[in-house]
């Protein structure tokens, strides 16, 4: 399912687990741009030195449209839960590519 990789993905690159370049080719020009500005702030990352991994626990989706999947997933890290959202669009060479990204507020 498109949306647990992606989630998995995002949220590798948000915690600063990996380099937002993992993300290249896999993410459309808009929603890379937003994963360049909001990867050096790692806002997914755990807290503390004891904190646990951020993880998804589970990942939903809505299909407005045929090609288009709207996605959230349930972040958890410790007792913290965070929600991420993401948009997904299928391309003409029938790969699916992130096309926006929304974790909320930041603090």
């Amino acid at each position: 399912m498109p949306r647990y990789w992606f989630a998995n993905r995002l949220v590798l690159t948000l915690s600063g687990q990996r380099p937002v370049h993992t993300l290249l080719g896999h993410a459309l020009p808009a929603a890379y741009d937003q994963l360049i500005e909001l990867a050096p702030r790692a806002p997914l990352r755990p807290a503390g030195e004891r904190a646990t991994a951020p993880l998804v626990r589970r990942c939903g989706e809505y299909q407005p449209r045929h090609g288009v999947i709207e996605a959230f997933a349930r972040i958890t890290s410790g007792d913290r839960l965070t929600a991420l959202a993401f948009r997904l669009e299928l391309g003409a060479d029938a790969r699916w590519r992130c096309a926006a990204i929304d974790l909320g507020p930041l603090a």
